[in-house]
């Protein structure tokens, strides 16, 4: 009897030591951070993170020849696109966020050039009643300031990302109007109401707090100022979306591992876009930045997708 009376202290304290065990992991998970994924992992803000971070240090050499293979080239084709639609004059001040490998920069440097030079082209018909010497003075000058007081910002959270940015810049020979900034999309540092332009290209998606990141952008973007992005979306014919699964998950890490010896990141690039949020919803987390007149334009039937906002 004295046996049998210990057994409901024992189902007792067994109870309570599981509560309390439980009560531990409740609180280390608390410790550890609000919970969020890394492609199709559970893991918390900071594990991923570092996590990120670690595949972009890892491809950051290859990043460019990647991107050329997994999409055939027509990424830049997208990146083409997504200029255009920005528009930008002399004079324009961009911030291009995650814009490691400087992609997006050179484009505008090159878009803003090409306008600059037409300006100039008609100035010199308008003074053609000048003496040859006042018109190669006045070229002269002009020419020198080949973007027209226009800069652009490459602001990346990797140092890797922006070693091989500066390292293109070089090679290519850009350096008016461009500077590269260490920072992070979710604090970004920079003064308020600063630029006319914020982009971001295939980066948004590796941001742990999205809706951090687009209050930063609201808040360091002139009123006027305009968020341009440009992202993997989601597939609305239902045909294509199957072969683009197929391709996504059975080709992209295989080329992953080929070229650039990493087959786990590109399986996560890969998870990664299916875990970004539908064209519609993201379209509203952005009004919910406050940006007005959000919209978005799909490419290549939501393979990608251009969203667009103003602070007004």
């Amino acid at each position: 009897m004295a046996a049998a009376g210990l057994c409901p202290c024992r189902a007792l304290l067994a109870c309570r030591g599981g509560a309390l065990r439980a009560l531990c992991g409740s609180v280390r998970g608390l410790a550890a951070g609000p919970e969020t994924h890394f492609g199709f992992q559970t893991v918390t803000e900071a594990e991923r993170r570092e996590k990120i971070y670690k595949v972009f240090e890892s491809v950051a050499k290859k990043y460019d020849v990647m991107n050329d293979s997994m999409t055939l080239g027509i990424h830049r084709v997208w990146k083409d696109i997504l200029v255009h639609k920005m528009n930008p004059s002399p004079g324009t001040l961009l911030l291009d966020v995650a814009g490691g490998t400087g992609d997006i920069a050179f484009r505008f440097i090159n878009y803003v050039r090409s306008i600059r030079e037409r300006q100039l082209q008609r100035k010199l018909k308008d003074h053609q009643n000048l003496s040859w010497q006042e018109i190669s003075e006045s070229y002269q000058e002009d020419k020198s300031k080949s973007l027209g007081d226009s800069q652009v910002v490459v602001c990346d959270i990797n140092k890797e990302m922006l070693k091989v940015g500066k390292q293109k810049a070089q090679h290519l020979g850009y350096s008016e109007g461009l500077s590269w900034v260490l920072g992070n999309a979710e604090e970004l540092p920079f003064d308020d109401d600063k630029f006319d332009v914020y982009t971001i290209a295939f980066g948004i998606r590796n941001v742990t707090r999205i809706d951090l990141a687009l209050e930063e952008a609201y808040r360091v973007l002139k009123p006027g100022g305009r968020f341009l992005c440009l992202e993997f979306s989601h597939v609305s014919n239902p045909l294509l979306s199957r072969l683009y699964d197929l391709y996504s998950f059975q080709v992209i890490p295989v080329l992953g591992e080929v070229i650039a010896g990493d087959w786990k990141s590109y399986q996560y690039l890969v998870e990664s876009i299916r875990r970004f949020p539908p064209q519609e919803e993201f379209k509203a987390m952005i009004e919910d930045a406050g940006f007005f007149k959000v919209d978005y334009q799909n490419l290549n039937s939501g393979i990608v997708a251009i969203h667009s906002g103003f602070k007004l």
